[in-house]
């Protein structure tokens, strides 16, 4: 898990040093928005670990937001990438992660009552969302896999720390039943990372 860490964030940071423009303001913003995307990857790990695994609520919140900064993810995926194996990837994660918040919506209000769902993601994956949106077309499925990659480990957090939740079986069994889905988005986003 360290190893992916780490390699993402070389990545990015790569990214941004080697996405050489023809105007040095663009390639300073690359840069920074690399910096940001690398720096939010322990954030997010640790920030999951503590709260999102450990609280009905907690969990409840850092689904329902990872959900939301996947489906917009995706969306500018389909949007903006000419890869069809990112393409194909942005549609499975927009049927899974679709069927994951209304499986939530379902089951948050009797097994998390006192946790209202978010309605827009927070600072940290906006942040992520703008760096996608801002990236230029060579070096967007860089960026798109590489925050994938650390946003799926984020879930997989997570997913992985709540599974055996007993006081909210309904939320556990959701845990379980998602894992699957998160492995196989995160080792597909790895695999063509990878092959970059």
């Amino acid at each position: 898990m360290i190893r992916t860490l780490l390699v993402g964030t070389a990545a990015l940071a790569l990214l941004g040093a080697c996405s050489q423009s023809d105007d040095p303001a663009d390639d300073a913003a690359a840069a920074v928005n690399a910096t940001q995307d690398a720096a939010s990857v322990p954030v997010g790990q640790a920030s999951a670990a503590t709260l999102g695994a450990n609280t009905a609520g907690g969990f409840v919140t850092a689904l329902a937001t990872s959900d939301m900064y996947e489906l917009a993810a995706a969306d500018i995926a389909e949007a903006k990438s000419t890869n069809a194996g990112v393409k194909e990837l942005a549609g499975m994660i927009k049927t899974d992660h679709t069927a994951s918040t209304a499986k939530l919506k379902t089951l948050a209000p009797t097994e998390a009552a006192d946790t209202a769902l978010p309605t827009g993601m927070d600072e940290r994956r906006q942040g992520l969302i703008d760096n996608l949106n801002a990236a230029a077309p060579a070096d967007f499925d860089l960026v798109f896999l590489t925050q994938q990659v650390a946003a799926h480990n984020e879930a997989l957090t997570v997913l992985n720390g709540f599974k055996d939740h007993t006081e909210t079986s309904g939320l556990a069994a959701l845990a379980t039943e998602v894992i699957p889905k998160v492995t196989m988005h995160r080792d597909r986003a790895q695999t063509m990372l990878d092959a970059m």
